[in-house]
């Protein structure tokens, strides 16, 4: 009975501590789209405005 409820405390303090950083991950990989987005978007504008 101990054993179980020290493997249900140490998933749970898992899930506490993987969760910023799971929000972090996601943070950057939104982020890293949007400028990705935004240089696509500044090429494009180039690329027409030179031709």
């Amino acid at each position: 009975m101990g054993r179980i409820l020290l493997i249900i405390a140490a998933l749970v303090a898992a899930f506490i501590l993987l969760g910023p950083l799971v929000g972090l991950v996601f943070t950057l990989i939104k982020w890293a789209l949007i400028i990705g987005a935004v240089g696509l978007g500044v090429l494009l504008v180039k690329k027409v405005l030179t031709d």
